[in-house]
């Protein structure tokens, strides 16, 4: 008998990396009810009963329906945020509340594989706790600090040398008129004002790298490439990268699912520096990363992994 349980992909219009992985589902006679939560009430509904065995209703689409108690698997990839344009500032403030806690409830609360929840994407989105975490799990992590003192700033810069700074979340800015983003930069203890002050700022020790790693972990499998090239922050330039899959250690490997298993998640995008002595520092684990460019570069069979994961397969 066909197995008519849909899978949910939760995503903007625009996500050339859902699309891959829904392709991969439709080749397998799995059926797919995408939308994006920003289509909300406009061309998307929700009709869902809290009882005894759970939520039951049903989601529409503008072409799509899904019975709620028959989800077979959740992929949360980047939808945009709730907007009532026609309405004044309160009214819409009000209503992207209660949008947010409905509908987004409803979609936290369904008897699914989640990949990953929204609720868990959002505790393991917290540098601080994604580095408490890797060191708990196991991972090497360079010395880091987070505050707002800026004697405290140039305390930690003096005693680690060669340190930079990072954002703890990157929003996107507009600099004449060109979306931007505040990029990694090496900073010295002169760089450091009283404007450390105005909020929390997030400075670590910059490890010596030969190359970078980026890990892929979908469900049960690990992919894991080499990144070269002479760049502080590799995804400031696409065009001067060079690619190159490795074997992930044992212990990595161990800790890269006790990281995830942490969180709750089934996907993580880690991020590592490579030294010379070939110790892998944990930066970063990103639980909503990129990852189909790698599958292009490399040929590595993560679209595949990943639809595995959505169908449910053992």
């Amino acid at each position: 008998m066909t197995d008519s349980r849909p899978v949910l992909v939760v995503t903007s219009l625009h996500d050339p990396t859902a699309d891959v992985v829904i392709r991969e589902l439709h080749d397998r006679d799995i059926p797919v009810v995408r939308f994006d939560s920003g289509d909300f009430p406009a061309s998307l509904s929700v009709e869902a009963e809290i009882t005894q065995e759970g939520i039951r209703g049903r989601l529409d689409t503008a072409s799509r329906s899904a019975d709620l108690a028959h989800v077979r698997s959740l992929y949360y990839r980047r939808p945009t945020g709730f907007a009532f344009p026609h309405l004044d500032e309160q009214d819409a403030r009000f209503a992207t509340t209660q949008a947010r806690y409905g509908l987004g409830g409803v979609l936290a609360s369904l008897k699914c594989r989640y990949v990953n929840h929204p609720h868990f994407i959002g505790d393991a989105e917290f540098k601080p706790s994604g580095l408490a975490a890797a060191v708990e799990a196991g991972f090497q992590v360079p010395p880091t600090i987070i505050t707002s003192n800026p004697d405290a700033a140039r305390g930690f810069i003096k005693r680690h040398g060669s340190v930079i700074y990072k954002p703890l979340w990157n929003p996107v800015y507009r600099v004449d008129d060109v979306s931007s983003v505040v990029e990694i930069a090496e900073v010295t203890a002169d760089d450091i004002d009283s404007r450390v002050a105005g909020t929390a700022h997030l400075f670590q020790q910059r490890v010596e790298k030969t190359a970078d790693i980026r890990v892929t972990v979908i469900g049960p499998h690990t992919f894991s490439v080499r990144i070269d090239s002479d760049l502080l922050d590799w995804r400031t330039d696409y065009s001067r990268l060079r690619y190159t899959p490795v074997p992930t250690p044992a212990q990595i490997e161990l800790s890269l699912h006790e990281y995830l298993n942490h969180f709750g998640l089934h996907f993580g995008a880690f991020d590592f520096a490579l030294d010379a002595g070939g110790q892998w520092w944990f930066l970063e684990c990103n639980p909503s990363g990129q990852w189909y460019w790698l599958e292009t570069e490399t040929g590595l069979p993560m679209c595949g992994a990943l639809a595995d994961l959505l169908e449910r397969k053992p």
